[in-house]
């Protein structure tokens, strides 16, 4: 009878715990975020307009994939790469004319000046344009490639003179002609992996050499109207290499230029957080190694979709990070360098995603340009929570289910009733992002994980519930809250808040509503009588 009892105990404790309730505190804040992207950079760009428009319209499928917030990834963020080459002829000295008659610039930019309208006019918010390397003249090897440094940084002199100025002119002149062509560019990179020696264009720096090109770039972007446009440094191969730069840039008092910090992740994750008041974004990163896979789960390959979710969710968890960029968007290659292959042209070309860009999209379509990472609590037995709160008030809460078996899940938000939710999700059972069966009950969303996916909940909230948390932020967040003035009135059994007035929020300390009103959820901080 005793052992039966146990069983019994144990069973109601098993059924008990089959499902996690995870619930989201919207008042601790983290990272602000930008989205998520790709570039099409080395002349991937100019493929897209090969593909036709007729038939089944492969490039509008392609663009869709890319762009589209509904049946695609949902991309925020291009990066361009400035070719070297729209300088080609030495001028003669750092402070002569420059001859950009005798360069490459032929209004096409290798495809990106069509590519990125078209980017532009599907909601792309953000373009970056990144330099791999100076015209060769303005460095150390006189080369555009293998390595070399900028002339006249901390460290790196050459006979030819200082040609930091100079640079700094190339770089405005690039963005002055995307702009005769309406082309706003939001975002100018210097340096691309500047801590790797290879044989296509390329150059060199650390932190103390690039922090002292900053002031020149940032004061002729100014003077030449360009001030809003940020600046961004340095695309270095990894993640400990950044920190390095970083630090050094720091030492340097120069950080107050930068507008985001960049990196890339080929010699090693950004899980571990940077110390800067910067948002940091990952502007490249590929399998750039296995023949082309669009399987969602299999072994946890490099190519695989599932492997790239956790990439992306410890980047944004662990490191901070405010944006995360695959290299290529679609490319004609047979291997995983880019999420969308493109094989043919005219109306006869195929196009095929690939898990990886499934993952991509179930951030990008829901984390959008501003949200910020909000506080959890609850997790199912490995698997990964997170969550954003949207400008327009909406949370996405993403959760990467690692095991093998289901998990049930009842997600919520601290304080608030849950009024509507839809739960998308992508696993080895859809071959696209797809709605997960879901139900609300009692203020908040349940659903079931399938094994190996990545389910990405999008909640609505309704009234208060009456309980608050309390706003605990990161240094690299600055919270901003307003003093209300409140009306409250003397009851026979205390002080209670007057039509109208706060009733609730973050914080709050004051009376519930007086008789006759009910205490309404605003936002976070502010709960009103009505």
């Amino acid at each position: 009878m005793l052992r039966f009892n146990s069983l019994l105990i144990g069973a109601l404790a098993a059924t008990v715990s089959a499902q996690t309730q995870v619930t989201v505190n919207a008042g601790t804040t983290y990272q602000t975020m930008d989205g998520f992207g790709f570039s099409e950079a080395f002349g991937q760009a100019s493929n897209f307009p090969n593909l036709g428009t007729g038939g089944s319209n492969p490039q509008g499928q392609a663009l869709d994939y890319l762009f589209s917030k509904t049946t695609g990834m949902g991309a925020t963020i291009l990066r361009n790469r400035i070719p070297e080459n729209i300088e080609s002829s030495n001028p003669g000295c750092p402070t002569c004319t420059p001859n950009y008659s005798a360069g490459a610039w032929n209004g096409q930019d290798e495809g990106q000046v069509w590519f990125t309208q078209q980017a532009r006019a599907r909601g792309v918010k953000y373009v970056y344009a990144d330099a791999w390397s100076a015209p060769a003249f303005m460095k150390t090897n006189n080369n555009a490639t293998n390595g070399g440094y900028l002339c006249g940084t901390t460290g790196h002199t050459c006979s030819s003179g200082d040609w930091r100025q100079a640079y700094a002119n190339f770089l405005v002149h690039y963005l002055q002609l995307y702009k005769n062509l309406g082309i706003t560019i939001d975002f100018l990179g210097a340096w691309n992996e500047p801590d790797y020696t290879t044989n296509y264009s390329s150059m060199l720096s650390d932190g103390t050499a690039a922090a002292s090109f900053f002031p020149y770039i940032r004061s002729t972007m100014d003077s030449n109207g360009f001030t809003n446009v940020g600046f961004v440094c340095c695309d270095a191969v990894s993640w400990s290499t950044t920190k390095t730069m970083i630090a050094q840039i720091q030492a340097a008092g120069a950080e107050q230029y930068l507008s985001r910090v960049s990196t890339h992740a080929y010699g090693g994750q950004p899980t571990t957080p940077l110390s800067t008041s910067k948002r940091i974004w990952e502007t490249e990163y590929a399998d750039l190694s296995d023949p082309w896979v669009t399987t969602w789960y299999s072994n946890g390959g490099a190519g695989e979709g599932m492997t790239w979710a956790l990439d992306i969710y410890n980047a944004l968890v662990g490191g901070g990070l405010s944006g995360y960029l695959y290299w290529w968007g679609g490319c004609l290659n047979a291997d995983n360098s880019c999420l969308l292959r493109l094989v043919g042209t005219g109306n006869s070309a195929t196009v095929t995603p690939s898990g990886r860009l499934w993952a991509f999209g179930l951030y990008s379509r829901y984390i959008l340009p501003d949200s910020v990472r909000v506080g959890t609590s609850g997790a199912p037995s490995n698997t990964k929570v997170a969550a954003f709160k949207n400008t327009d008030g909406s949370i996405a809460v993403v959760m990467l289910n690692t095991n093998t078996a289901t998990q049930s899940v009842s997600v919520g938000i601290n304080g608030v009733s849950v009024s509507s939710g839809t739960a998308y999700y992508m696993s080895n059972s859809v071959s696209s992002i797809s709605t997960l069966s879901s139900s609300l009950s009692g203020g908040r969303l349940t659903a079931t994980l399938p094994g190996w996916s990545m389910v990405t909940f999008v909640l609505k909230s309704g009234t208060s519930t009456g309980t608050t948390s309390t706003a605990s932020t990161t240094s690299r967040t600055t919270t901003t809250t307003t003093s209300i003035r409140t009306t409250s009135i003397a009851t026979g059994t205390g002080q209670c808040s007057a039509l109208y007035q706060q009733c609730g929020g973050i914080g709050w300390t004051g009376p519930t509503c007086c008789s006759g009103s009910t205490c309404k959820f605003s936002n976070d901080y502010y709960s009103q009588c009505l």
